[in-house]
């Protein structure tokens, strides 16, 4: 199966997720704006509507997308809008597009639980929408802190 979700920069992210026991790959990219075949540049300037994503690719007898979701909301901060840590902009958003109706099913009943829960402190920021056309971004960009030694 496959999921999309928005989390600040794209390269921490996809770390966190290519290491969770059942995705069977990730792929970072760009999506949910206007712009066809954006480039990096392109999207770091605010002004394609595109949010930097993660596709992830996983098996749901090993990991459910519930338990992804669970993954998502722990890798960054979904209470804040359009900024993660030092990353401002709407590319930055906290977005998870849904590839069914049973996956956004299943991502707002979390994101209330979440919320009602009290856990975060504030209001969680985070959209909820279809998936739309994923832009892969450039290879320089896939695994980029496996690359780069980080992670």
């Amino acid at each position: 199966m496959k999921a999309t979700f928005g989390a600040g920069c794209f390269w921490c992210v996809e770390d966190i997720f290519r290491k969770t026991k059942g995705v069977t790959s990730t792929a970072v990219g760009y999506s949910g704006g206007w712009q066809k075949n954006p480039t990096y540049q392109d999207v770091c300037t605010d002004m394609t509507g595109h949010a930097e994503v993660v596709q992830v690719e996983f098996d749901p007898a090993v990991l459910p997308y519930e338990k992804l979701l669970d993954v998502f909301w722990q890798s960054h901060d979904p209470t804040s809008l359009n900024r993660q840590g030092p990353d401002v902009g709407k590319q930055y958003r906290s977005v998870i597009f849904c590839h069914d109706g049973e996956q956004e099913k299943i991502a707002r009943q979390s994101k209330e639980n979440l919320d009602k829960s009290g856990k975060l402190g504030k209001k969680i920021a985070t959209e909820i929408k279809p998936a739309e056309e994923f832009y892969k971004a450039e290879e320089y960009h896939q695994q980029y802190y496996a690359k780069c030694g980080l992670g």
